[in-house]
């Protein structure tokens, strides 16, 4: 596999990782016109139910397929939806749900028994140290509930993640192709849209669900059209594609952009404040992430020498 991104490919990753973080804007803006919990069920039946059709179902069981849609559409995009909506701005929204990377690290080594590296606890306590400057400075743009809401989001993306692997280090032993990652995350979304229906219908109303629906403008539906296209659609499968060719180490560290993409179009479009504090948390977060994903490679090349 090759280490090495030629200019094009580089630019189709840097691409993925500009929609996934300006997509926070999107969402804040769509959040203004949709309750969240149809928006989020919207978003995945518009990403289940033509591309079912088109896309043949993954060779994984069907219970898997469901417990990811279930965690990263109900748990992480549900969460992370309600929160947007009052409780926290879109900026530190791209921010905090990175933490979804020492979750991971963390339900990892608790399944296998591993224990944690020196680095990876640096990691952690210098991005915990971020987290920390924005619990002590929530204000009126950021609640302490919106940064739980977006922390327990994080958790079930981690969740996500790991039932995800669990699946593609299955289909690898069965001696089986690599996990199509835009079949599973089309087909799997399908299990999104049940449970977040009816939530909706729970919390927000039949009589909201119509309004939202009849009454909506063509700029809100072109934000779920982008939710379910641009940023799965496109985003996944690009991204897929890309892992599939060039080593994990070479594209994974794009995605550390996302947050700075997510953080400046808040800023430039919606007029979100960047205060010192804000920027000293992003600091501490974007070093926390970076030690974890980078340090690994800087060990080999030093040991190569």
């Amino acid at each position: 596999m090759q280490s090495v991104i030629p200019a094009r490919h580089l630019l189709l990753a840097l691409a993925v990782v500009f929609v996934w973080g300006t997509n926070f804007v999107v969402i804040r803006l769509a959040l203004d016109a949709l309750p969240p919990l149809l928006f989020a069920t919207l978003r995945y039946l518009l990403a289940a139910l033509p591309f079912m059709l088109l896309v043949k179902r993954p060779q994984v069981p069907w219970r898997n397929l469901a417990a990811y849609g279930v965690l990263i559409g109900v748990g992480q995009f549900g969460l992370l939806f309600i929160a947007m909506q009052r409780d926290i701005s879109p900026g530190l929204a791209s921010l905090v749900i990175q933490s979804q990377v020492f979750f991971t690290m963390g339900m990892a080594m608790a399944l296998s028994g591993d224990r944690p590296r020196l680095f990876q606890l640096v990691a952690s306590m210098v991005a915990a140290a971020g987290m920390v400057v924005i619990a002590v400075r929530t204000d009126g743009s950021t609640t302490l509930l919106g940064l739980v809401l977006i922390t327990l989001a994080a958790i079930s993306w981690a969740a996500g993640n790991i039932v995800n692997r669990s699946a593609a280090l299955a289909q690898q032993a069965r001696g089986g192709e690599q996990l199509n990652m835009l079949a599973y995350v089309v087909w799997s979304s399908a299990f999104a849209v049940p449970p977040l229906f009816l939530h909706s219908l729970w919390f927000e109303g039949w009589p909201r669900i119509v309004e939202g629906v009849t009454q909506t403008s063509w700029s809100t539906w072109l934000a779920v059209l982008w939710q379910s296209y641009g940023n799965t659609i496109f985003g996944y499968g690009a991204w897929a594609w890309l892992l599939s060719r060039y080593a994990a180490a070479s594209v994974s560290p794009m995605a550390l952009l996302v947050p700075v993409f997510g953080m400046a179009a808040s800023a430039l479009l919606l007029g979100e404040g960047m205060p010192g504090w804000k920027l000293l948390a992003a600091g501490l977060v974007l070093l926390g992430l970076t030690i974890n994903v980078l340090w690994p490679h800087v060990q080999r090349r030093w040991a190569a020498r």
